[in-house]
């Protein structure tokens, strides 16, 4: 364990100092062969990336260095995957590799290089075939260095040779190729493998050890292996996306080698790629042959100094439209439409194969030339061409139409001499409830009008009427008997549980169309029910024409199935009643200062507001009999059933009439509970009600009512325009003005004639006029006085009083004209 720790802290110290010290004096002696870069924290990994970034060094050159101090390929991608990570943690981006420094990028072991393709430039519209293989992130080429070696294997400087011996002697060698070529078998001597494969070398070490006394045959088996791999430098030229010397695994192949550099730019071949060795080209490397066909034949392993040429396209040609595959194809010479048609995948289901329209360059400007089918294996392409497959025409050469009241609507294959009564066959014939007095057929004429033919359904069916031959496009149309009437239905009204609009059957009852309705509600009455029926022979010159015409039916209340049932017809409508005298019970509510608060139940329709209070235990002694009050619902006021209308009605006409005050008032404090529209209280006068029960100031009680007996009050509430409203304790000898005067006074804008007072009990009362004075109602305890706003006066503008200066002007002539003449 402290070996491991001494191990970590050479191998940190070596980073930082290869990090800081220039690349002259990089020469640290460390070995770091046996370090584990998993006993690193990601601390120490953030620093060694902040250490390379403030150095300007990149992934690779900070590889590159490690690397050449003894750390393993595999602890080396290790390390990489761990930068990564620590740097997407941190949200640091700036790691993007340079042009410059990918010329000179080391890739060693495990190591994925993926060239940045910002800056290669597009063609055109359309992308070249074969170029995003290159720029392609999921797809590496990376060559497996984890296979057995491979015995073609050619050896070389920094390899390293894993030489087992086992049987009579037992020996493990782990011996680096020097770079003159050597290694050094410990006890045997210096044996030359460069540029041996590992069965040539196997074969050497084999003899040197049987020359030095190892019984190698006799009981004694050698095995020699490849262990950690060299690196080779390989140069690619030419136009390549990123040209440059790239160090990779000395097992890399030429798409290793092109995929690292970015590939092929804008103008270079895929076709005819150089693989140079020794000054002569061994092997032309086809990028099509791996993209169509999957051939890597050509994909050769790469030796050191090789190298990779790209020249420029001769021929590039663009397939365009109904292709699997449109793009830019480069063409070889002896190639055909057909290949390019090949390279492209064929053609999409839509597409238009008979002909495919070419655009050629005839010296200074295009033409365009028809390619037939016949022709494609022959025509040669040329430089430049754009060749075009169109799709096919959306039309049909053979199909007529049927819709309507048959069972098997659609399209159908218009065969030759195809009738009318066919085609109705072919569809599985006549609905039942098929129009067969008229049907018609929408043709398709020459000019691509149409034109309608009508024909009797009924008769060219029985052959009583002559058959019509159809022709392309026909579309022959048979009507439903529903489709040429309203639909028929009946409604249902009143006490039902589901009302509404409900679809006609023939020989329907009213019991049958109850029982769709849900049945009664509690309380509905199976007598008297009215069927409203139209009527169609009125006469439009007698004033007392029938409008309709009007059944009453009883029918069993348990809706039992009755042999003489009245039976419905199309639009009748049905009225269902309530029982005379069922009503559901209504409660009311009594607040404050009785002895027993709280809901009651109305025993009888003329209980009155003293009746229920005795029923509470009569009013308490601190209960004010001035300020009790009945607050009761719009419809409880008008008389009606709030059960029985629509209250949101209601609520939306108090709203509009909100709206109408404000806007007429200008005012924006006028709310719901604006004294104004307080029209849910009831003035009463609680104490002569108590004193004299029974008499028409009385009232009685509805649903719902609300009666409130308050504390005796003590204070005069004052809003309105006043300087400062507020509450005012109540003063038995003071005045209105006075409690105004409390208040701050009369504001600006205040108008006097127009304060009103609320009293406790809700009735209000406003200010008179005698003479010129005003007359302000009396105050009593828990009023509230409201003073409201004079109403704008706006002066006239100039336009208006030169109008009316004109007006009087004009007036004036004329009457002095009209003078002028009786004299």
């Amino acid at each position: 364990m402290n070996r491991l720790k001494i191990y970590l802290l050479l191998f940190f110290t070596t980073i930082c100092l290869a990090l800081t010290m220039p690349a002259s004096a990089q020469s640290i002696p460390q070995n770091l062969s046996n370090v584990n870069v998993n006993d690193l924290t990601d601390a120490q990994i953030k620093q060694i990336l902040q250490q390379a970034q403030a150095n300007g060094l990149t992934d690779a050159q900070l590889q590159q260095a490690l690397q050449g101090r003894g750390l393993s390929a595999e602890q080396s991608q290790l390390l990489q995957s761990r930068l990564d990570a620590v740097r997407k943690a941190t949200n640091n981006t700036n790691t993007a590799t340079t042009q410059a420094d990918a010329q000179a990028i080391a890739v060693p072991r495990g190591l994925n290089y993926k060239p940045d393709t910002a800056d290669i430039p597009a063609v055109g519209s359309s992308r070249i075939f074969g170029a995003n293989l290159f720029r392609n992130s999921n797809i590496t080429f990376e060559p497996n260095l984890k296979l057995a070696t491979p015995v073609n294997y050619i050896l070389g400087p920094d390899d390293q040779l894993n030489i087992n011996v086992y049987g009579a002697s037992l020996v493990n060698w782990k011996l680096d190729v020097s770079p003159e070529g050597n290694i050094n078998i410990p006890g045997v001597g210096v044996l030359n493998v460069s540029g041996k494969t590992i069965e040539q070398a196997t074969a050497s070490i084999k003899t040197k050890l049987a020359a030095n006394n190892y019984a190698i045959g006799r009981g004694t088996s050698v095995q020699v292996s490849l262990g950690n791999i060299r690196s080779i430098k390989v140069i690619l030229v030419g136009e390549v996306t990123k040209p440059g010397t790239y160090t990779l695994p000395s097992l890399a192949t030429a798409f290793n080698a092109l995929y690292a550099a970015g590939g092929p730019n804008s103008n270079g071949s895929f076709r005819q790629i150089e693989i140079i060795r020794n000054n002569r080209i061994i092997r032309r490397l086809d990028v099509y042959d791996f993209l169509v066909k999957g051939d890597q034949k050509d994909n050769i392993a790469l030796q050191d100094q090789d190298i990779i040429r790209v020249p420029t396209y001769r021929t590039r040609v663009e397939l365009a439209g109904e292709v699997k595959t449109p793009a830019l194809f480069e063409v070889l010479a002896g190639e055909t439409l057909q290949d390019v048609l090949r390279f492209a995948g064929g053609f999409t289901d839509q597409a238009y194969t008979a002909r495919i329209k070419v655009s050629q360059i005839s010296d200074q400007q295009r033409r365009i030339t028809d390619v037939l089918e016949a022709d494609y294996k022959n025509y040669i392409p040329l430089r430049g061409d754009k060749f075009t497959v169109d799709k096919i025409l959306e039309r049909f050469e053979n199909r007529v139409t049927i819709k309507g009241a048959v069972f098997r609507p659609g399209e159908y294959e218009l065969q030759k001499g195809l009738t009318l009564s066919q085609l109705i066959k072919n569809a599985a014939g006549l609905k039942e409830d098929a129009f067969t007095g008229r049907g018609s057929i929408t043709r398709l004429k020459p000019d691509n009008t149409t034109e309608l033919i009508s024909f009797d359904v009924l008769a060219v069916i029985n052959k009583s009427a002559p058959d019509i031959t159809l022709q392309r496009e026909d579309i022959v149309s048979i009507s439903s008997i529903f489709d040429l009437r309203d639909e028929y239905i009946v409604s249902i009204k009143g006490e039902v549980r589901s009302a509404g609009s409900f679809a006609y059957a023939e020989n329907m009852s009213v019991e049958d169309l109850i029982i769709k309705a849900g049945g009664f509600n509690e309380g509905a009455s199976p007598k008297r029910i009215e069927v409203a029926r139209r009527v169609s022979n009125g006469d439009p010159n007698s004033t007392a024409t029938s409008l309709a015409q009007v059944f009453t039916v009883d029918i069993d209340a348990g809706l039992k199935n009755a042999g003489g049932a009245f039976k419905l017809q199309p639009y009748d409508i049905v009225s269902v009643y309530s029982l005379p005298g069922y009503e559901k019970q209504s409660t009311i509510k009594i607040e404050g200062e009785v002895l027993y608060p709280g809901y009651y139940t109305i025993k009888q329709k003329n209980e009155r507001i003293s009746d229920v209070i005795a029923r509470a235990g009569g009013l308490t002694a601190y209960a004010d009999a001035d300020g009790g009050t009945l607050k009761r619902d719009n419809f409880a006021i008008l008389g009606i059933n709030k059960n029985g209308i629509d209250t949101s009605m209601v609520e939306k006409e108090r709203l509009a009439r909100l709206s109408r005050l404000k806007q007429a008032n200008k005012d924006s404090t006028i709310t719901d509970t604006t004294p104004e529209l307080r029209n849910n209280f009831v003035g009463i006068d609680l104490k002569k009600i108590m004193e004299k029960p029974g008499t028409s100031i009385d009232l009685r009680l509805e649903d719902n009512d609300i009666i409130r007996v308050p504390k005796q009050q003590q204070l005069v509430r004052v809003n309105g325009e006043v300087l400062y409203p507020s509450a005012v304790v109540y003063s038995k000898g003071k005045s209105f003005n006075d409690y105004v005067m409390n208040a701050g006074g009369y504001s600006a804008r205040a108008s006097k004639k127009g304060a009103y007072v609320v009293y406790p009990n809700g009735t209000v009362r406003g200010t008179g006029k005698f003479l010129f004075f005003n007359v302000h109602p009396s105050v009593k305890p828990g009023s509230e006085i409201y003073v409201t706003k004079k109403p704008e006066r706006r002066g006239l503008s100039a336009p208006e009083v030169i109008g009316i200066t004109t007006g009087l002007a004009s007036l004036g002539a004329i009457i002095l004209g009209i003078i002028n003449l009786s004299k």
